[in-house]
């Protein structure tokens, strides 16, 4: 199923960007050096392809295809996820405060990186663990080759208008080398 395996896809990129984070944080609780300018980049990446590309093609378009194929929100866990995704915005909105006063020898600022970072990345990890193993296998079993296709054009309606052309080669670029800087 395209709509599908686009949203596995885009999966793979946040979990390459949790792994960056977690080293990221552990770089910081050891009083090394982390470039605010990276900070604010993994927070563009957030902000722009987890939630604006990735959860909106979720929100505006799979789960109420979803619930309109039958699937209830119970059922489904989409009022489950549609809370997490909520989550994740504060705890990006918090993480944006922590980056904008960001001093690696203010051991406080260092403290709520930490408990900011961990929480957002143990979430993001939980809620691709039940979109994956729960949600997707239905919407495969549930939605035909007709809706797929309606999906997909919706998604890439979402890639134009609200990402904007070329933005996923450089977020692509972007995690290549924030891999190679903090991962290597």
């Amino acid at each position: 199923m395209e709509s599908i395996t686009e949203l596995k896809n885009e999966h793979s990129g946040v979990k390459t960007m949790l792994g960056i984070i977690e080293a990221i944080l552990t770089r910081s609780a050891n009083g090394r050096e982390v470039n605010v300018d990276d900070l604010n980049e993994i927070l563009e990446f957030l902000t722009v392809f987890v939630d604006r590309c990735h959860h909106g093609k979720e929100e505006d378009f799979l789960f109420p295809a979803l619930e309109s194929a039958g699937l209830s929100r119970d059922q489904s866990h989409i009022g489950e996820l549609l809370q997490e995704h909520e989550q994740g915005r504060q705890l990006v909105a918090g993480l944006r405060d922590v980056a904008n006063n960001f001093k690696i020898a203010d051991q406080t600022v260092a403290g709520k990186l930490e408990k900011a970072g961990r929480e957002y990345v143990a979430l993001l990890k939980e809620h691709i663990q039940k979109e994956e193993n729960v949600l997707f296998p239905m919407a495969e079993d549930m939605l035909g080759e007709e809706k797929d296709a309606k999906l997909a054009e919706a998604f890439e309606k979402v890639e134009r208008e609200r990402v904007g052309p070329g933005k996923h080669e450089e977020f692509h670029e972007l995690l290549n080398r924030l891999e190679q800087t903090y991962t290597s």
